[in-house]
């Protein structure tokens, strides 16, 4: 079984596709045929999405088994899933279990692509990714990044006071946000602040900021605020974020400037889904 919050997505997805019938394999097909069909994908990378298909074909009474497991790296030509039960049920599951499993094997794949440039030069970074999901996926999309070796950032708005540049200037002051945030927000959420300047991110951390994220800042003001928060004693206290427009050009430099997380909208706004296809015969 899976989250409650999944199996409702995961039939909804099928609701959608499957509507009131597949008229063509209804048209076509006796009920009575047996299938037996394997996922196989046409591209490398790192597979997620296995266990949210397996259950969606359970849900249309199929048997479907992971040939792998979520995480492994796949190579093109390799067979993921086979799944066997009525031919007209696996049809029906085809192009769900596809979408859903190129979709959220791409976000893994780019994920530790990332992690990888990044850890190469900075070991303890992390990679994480943002709220910039596709409406309705991102529990897929944070699920997958999570796979690939990332970190989910915030789940919802819930998660972690994080004060965006549009929460101060409706303040006036990154100092003045913060200070309310910290007397407002439980002592059980972290508070974030996003900051365009070191003189705002010193201002964020005097204020008692958890957490510093460092907004479309170049690379050369990234390591000045990093030397300035070691000079006034605030790493190891605040965690440094850096954010917007990094990309696979620019993640390493961003990683040698020492600061703790990366985030990466890309990750998930804009992923290259893994070519996958299924292929079926009669059992």
């Amino acid at each position: 079984m899976l989250p409650l919050e999944i199996e409702e997505s995961l039939k909804n997805f099928l609701r959608e596709d499957v509507c009131s019938g597949d008229i063509t394999s209804k048209a076509v097909l006796d009920d009575e045929v047996k299938g037996e069909a394997i996922i196989i994908t046409k591209e490398g990378g790192t597979v997620a999405g296995l266990t949210e298909v397996v259950r969606l074909f359970e849900f249309l009474g199929c048997i479907a088994e992971p040939l792998v497991k979520d995480g492994d790296i796949i190579k093109a030509g390799q067979g993921i899933v086979r799944i066997k039960g009525k031919a007209k049920a696996i049809l029906e599951g085809e192009r769900v279990a596809l979408n859903l499993l190129s979709r959220m094997s791409g976000i893994a794949t780019e994920t530790k692509k990332f992690l990888e440039s990044a850890k190469r030069v900075n070991s303890k970074v992390k990679i994480a990714c943002t709220r910039k999901t596709a409406p309705g996926l991102r529990v897929f999309d944070k699920k997958a990044v999570e796979i690939g070796g990332g970190d989910t950032h915030r789940l919802r708005l819930d998660d972690c006071a994080l004060i965006k540049d549009n929460h101060v200037r409706l303040v006036g002051s990154v100092r003045e946000a913060v200070k309310r945030a910290v007397e407002k927000v439980s002592f059980t959420k972290k508070v974030e602040v996003e900051v365009g300047s070191a003189k705002e991110a010193l201002e964020a951390a005097e204020a008692g900021a958890d957490i510093v994220m460092l907004d479309n800042m170049r690379i050369k003001e990234v390591r000045r605020v990093v030397d300035e928060f070691e000079k006034r004693g605030y790493r190891g206290k605040v965690l440094l974020e850096a954010s917007g427009r990094i990309n696979k050009k620019n993640i390493v430099e961003y990683a040698k400037t020492g600061v703790d997380i990366i985030s990466v909208g890309a990750i998930t706004h804009s992923p290259k889904a893994l070519d996958m296809s299924l292929k079926i015969k009669r059992a």
